[in-house]
C-alpha cells in the first residue's frame, strides 16, 4: 500500500482549513480515522446496537461477539498470552490509574520506591505522585542525558532493593525518545520491582510483544491509533491482575451480590464494571486490523524517513531548535521545536492560518519542559497519512512565520 492509497483512507484530510489544503501535524495528540473504523461504527449502530454479554437475542449475541473478537484482535496485536490479560478502558490515563489505585495501594508500603523518569507524560507521573504522598513512599526520577535520551547506567544507578514499581513510557511525547522498556524490565525484576509501560505514543508506532518485553503492565489508548476516542487498553500479567481488587464496582463485573457481600466475576471482566464501551473496541478492532493490514513495521520504517527529511530540512531554517535525539532511529514521528523567541502558540497560529495543523504548548510533560530549560514547544508528529511534501509545508510555514514575526517586531 503507498502512501497515496493509505491517505485515500482518511477522508478528513481531504478539506482545506482557512483555504489552504490541511496538512495534519498532531497524530501523537490524536491520529486521524480510516473509512474501515468509520465503517464498523457504523455498523455496530446500524445493525448491532445491543449490550453485550447479558443478552440470549440475536442482536445482543453478534454485539457479544464483535466485543470479544477485539479483546483477541487486542491479544494477538500486543502478543498476551491470554485475553484475561486484555482489560478495555476509558484510555492510558484510566489504564495507568487502574494500576497505580489496584496494584499500587496493595503494594507499595512506607519507605518504598517508585521510579519513573523525566520525560513522562502527566499521566504516568501523577498516579505514582499520589500513591508515593498517600503511602509514604519515595517517588525517584531516572536521569536524562544530554540528547534525551536514558541510558542503561543511570537505569541501574536509581533502581534498588528498595524500588517496588518502575513506570515508563515506550515513547516520548514530547522528543520522540524510543526508551529501552526491555532491559529497563529486566533490571526492574533483578530488583524485586514491576514494569508498568505506558504505550500511548509506542501502540501507534511500533510492534509491541508484552512477552518479549516482559513488562507486567502496559497501557494505551485507541484514539491515537486510527480508533475511536474512549477506548484503550490495559494489559496485565494474570497472575497480578488475579490478586488485585477492582477500583470500579457495578454491574458487569459482579459474580453475586448478596445483602453484605458481593463476589467478583473472573478476568478480564472483573475490571469492566458498568456497560463496556463496547462501540470503542469494536472500532479498535478495526483500527487493529487496518494497522496491521499496513503493518507496524512498514510505519515504523515511513516514520523514521520522515523524521529524517523533516530534520534535515528543519536545521536550515536559522534560530530553529529541536529538541530531543538527533538520530531518527531513537525516535517515533514526531519531532519538537522552538522558533528564537517566537511563543508556540504564536507559531501555531500562524501555521493553522496556512492550513498546517501543529501541537503547542507544555504537552503534559511539565517536569520535562524544566528539564528542557522552556516553557513550552511546537510539535509537529507525523503518522502513516503524512509525506514529505506535508513537511515540504511545514517548512514553508515556518519560513513565512519567521518572516511575519520578524516584520512584527
Amino acid at each position: 500500500m503507498n502512501i497515496k492509497d493509505i491517505k485515500s483512507f482518511f477522508p478528513v484530510l481531504n478539506q482545506e482549513v482557512n483555504g489552504h489544503p490541511l496538512v495534519y501535524l498532531d497524530s501523537a495528540a490524536t491520529s486521524q480515522k480510516p473509512i474501515q473504523v468509520l465503517e464498523a461504527l457504523k455498523n455496530y449502530y446500524e445493525l448491532d446496537n445491543s449490550n453485550v454479554h447479558r443478552g440470549v437475542h440475536t442482536l445482543g449475541n453478534r454485539a457479544t461477539d464483535s466485543y470479544e473478537g477485539a479483546r483477541e484482535k487486542v491479544r494477538k496485536f500486543i502478543n498476551a498470552s491470554s485475553t484475561e490479560e486484555v482489560i478495555f478502558t476509558r484510555g492510558t490515563t484510566t489504564a495507568l490509574n487502574t494500576v497505580a489505585s489496584g496494584y499500587g495501594r496493595q503494594t507499595i508500603q512506607a519507605g518504598d520506591e517508585i521510579v519513573i523518569t523525566y520525560m513522562e507524560h502527566h499521566s504516568n507521573i501523577i498516579p505514582w505522585q499520589q500513591l508515593a504522598k498517600e503511602k509514604d513512599a519515595t517517588l525517584k526520577y531516572i536521569d536524562l542525558e544530554a540528547d534525551g535520551t536514558i541510558s542503561i547506567e543511570k537505569v541501574r544507578e536509581t533502581i534498588t532493593p528498595k524500588t517496588k514499581i518502575v513506570a515508563m513510557g515506550m515513547a516520548s511525547n514530547v522528543m520522540g525518545t524510543i526508551n529501552p522498556i526491555k532491559e529497563t524490565a529486566k533490571i526492574a525484576h533483578e530488583n524485586g520491582a514491576i514494569m508498568v509501560v505506558d504505550a500511548a505514543q509506542g501502540a501507534p508506532h511500533l510492534k509491541i510483544d508484552v512477552q518479549d518485553l516482559d513488562c507486567d503492565f502496559l497501557a494505551f489508548s485507541g484514539h491515537k491509533m486510527c480508533a475511536p476516542t474512549g477506548i484503550g487498553v490495559l494489559y496485565g500479567k494474570k497472575a497480578l491482575l488475579e490478586n488485585m481488587e477492582p477500583i470500579e464496582f457495578g454491574g458487569e463485573m459482579i459474580d453475586f451480590v448478596g445483602t453484605h457481600e458481593s463476589t467478583w466475576k473472573e478476568l478480564p471482566w472483573k475490571f469492566e464494571g458498568g456497560t463496556p464501551i463496547i462501540a470503542g473496541a469494536i472500532g479498535l478492532g478495526a483500527a487493529i486490523d487496518f494497522l496491521t493490514e499496513i503493518g507496524l513495521e512498514n510505519i515504523e520504517a515511513h516514520e523514521h524517513k520522515l523524521v529524517a527529511y523533516a530534520m534535515d530540512e528543519m536545521e536550515k531554517i536559522d534560530g530553529l531548535t529541536i529538541f530531543g535525539p538527533r538520530d531518527p532511529m531513537k525516535r517515533c514521528g514526531l519531532v519538537t521545536f522552538n522558533l528564537n523567541d517566537v511563543h508556540p502558540h504564536d507559531l501555531a497560529t500562524v501555521l493553522d492560518m496556512n492550513g498546517i495543523a501543529v501541537r503547542a504548548g507544555h504537552h503534559c510533560a511539565q517536569p520535562l519542559m524544566k528539564w528542557l530549560q522552556v516553557s513550552a514547544t511546537a510539535r509537529a508528529s507525523f503518522y502513516m497519512y503524512n509525506d514529505e511534501a506535508d513537511i515540504d509545508r511545514l517548512v514553508a510555514g515556518l519560513r513565512a512565520a519567521k518572516e511575519y514575526f520578524n516584520d512584527v517586531f
